[in-house]
């Protein structure tokens, strides 16, 4: 047998599944045909997920900031980039990657990621605020809204009385700093504890089960119960309901409304009613603005006395840019633009604009206004028949209002100003015409 005559179909689908770089692969639409195992561990996506969705719907960037969508457009591939995001999951995603156009015979039919260094991108998906080697107290937390204030003032309450608390808020919103605390506020003696409660792996609930055997007393803090596949929240709870017989205080957070989990089938309602003696919903940074200049103002505080620097203010265009953008990462976005502006200072005392790195000026600059090539996905060197584009136009601003509301149909119908009915219509209607093509 000649080495021509064999079929290596099968050997390039089982190194796919398992070499440990993540393969994304999507079609001239946008749309997921190749996505592996490891991309699935990196962004937390099972392949069904994304089959019939395009990369706008899933991910919070916009179509300038894809190297997939951009690598269509330009027909060029292009290598080493980083990029940070966050998934429809809420979580923080950091990769750096190779996007390669896919042609047959001249023909474009798509582009194909590799993302590297995946071994370490656990650690940053779901990498909280940094601590500075100090505990996190309530008179710690640089915090003015009312909003804030009112969560404070709620968890103070709940360390007093000693009940389960259930945390409810975006990822990077600060969940893990009032947990934090509570725990001291309710125990500084005891040790604190963090289970990340993510993965669809059935070992990690066996990990959390041998973690909990070894802790006496303390606070576990659980960390997005929401992630956990709802077989694996049945023995979490039989797990927390065991270990709260003893000296041990239970914290969880979730980053949707909890009824709107339970009713979509996310969230197990006994694991719920465990841990919601007392529930904080902790607002995203863009519905609380005045926290950004004191979380800045601290961040520079910090970062004075840690390594000597000078810096300790912002120009007023710079803090009127912050203030202006929308923060879909949070305060954890917010902190990171921050590592990477200090990480460039020398002598300077005051942040200007032209000390902002480029990938947030762009953010910046296309958070207000959206233009009318942000709802094409193909590339914009051909203009679409007129219907067509409009469809699209539909599609795509539809799912941004649905994100937005975290996939609430009457909230954003209420926001688009039409009725629940028919908002539900044109979902179906694009989810129909996505299946014919």
């Amino acid at each position: 047998m000649k080495p021509e005559d064999i079929d290596l179909s099968p050997f390039y689908k089982f190194a796919g599944e398992h070499v440990a770089i993540g393969i994304h692969a999507i079609d001239t639409k946008g749309k997921t045909i190749l996505y592996n195992k490891k991309m699935r561990e990196i962004e937390g996506f099972d392949f069904e997920e994304l089959a019939d969705r395009s990369l706008l719907e899933l991910f919070r960037f916009d179509q300038q900031e894809s190297t997939m969508l951009q690598v269509l457009q330009s027909k060029v591939p292009v290598f080493n980039v980083k990029q940070t995001y966050w998934n429809r999951k809420g979580q923080e995603i950091t990769t750096i990657n190779d996007t390669y156009p896919v042609f047959d015979k001249k023909k474009l039919i798509g582009a194909i990621e590799l993302s590297r260094d995946v071994t370490t991108l656990e650690k940053v998906i779901y990498q909280p605020l940094k601590k500075y080697d100090e505990p996190i107290t309530f008179s710690t937390i640089s915090a003015v809204s009312t909003s804030m204030k009112k969560v404070i003032n709620t968890a103070e309450k709940a360390a007093i009385a000693n009940l389960p608390v259930l945390l409810v808020g975006e990822s990077g919103t600060g969940k893990e700093l009032i947990a934090e605390a509570i725990h001291w506020a309710q125990s500084p003696e005891r040790p604190m504890h963090t289970l990340y409660c993510h993965g669809t792996d059935g070992s990690i609930i066996d990990q959390l089960g041998e973690d909990i055997k070894q802790i006496d007393e303390g606070t576990i803090y659980c960390e997005r119960i929401d992630l956990l596949p709802l077989p694996l929240q049945e023995q979490l709870l039989e797990m927390v309901e065991e270990r709260s017989r003893g000296n041990t205080y239970f914290i969880a957070s979730v980053g949707e409304d909890p009824v709107e989990l339970i009713t979509s089938h996310k969230l197990l309602k006994d694991l719920y009613y465990f841990f919601s003696s007392m529930t904080i919903k902790v607002e995203p940074l863009r519905l609380r603005k005045e926290d950004i200049l004191p979380f800045v103002n601290d961040y520079f505080s910090r970062h004075r006395m840690m390594v000597g620097s000078v810096v300790h203010g912002l120009d007023k265009e710079v803090a009127e840019r912050l203030h202006d953008y929308d923060w879909p990462g949070n305060l954890k976005e917010l902190e990171l633009l921050l590592d990477e502006i200090t990480s460039m200072l020398t002598t300077q005392e005051i942040v200007t604009a032209d000390m902002l790195p480029h990938h947030f000026m762009l953010k910046n600059h296309l958070n207000g206004a959206q233009k009318p090539e942000d709802f094409i996905v193909q590339s914009t060197t051909e203009l679409l028949p007129l219907e067509e584009y409009l469809f699209e136009a539909e599609m795509y601003y539809l799912q941004k209002a649905m994100d937005l509301h975290h996939g609430n149909v009457t909230k954003a119908a209420a926001a688009l100003g039409m009725s629940r009915q028919n908002l539900q219509y044109r979902l179906r209607k694009i989810k129909k015409n996505e299946a014919q093509t």
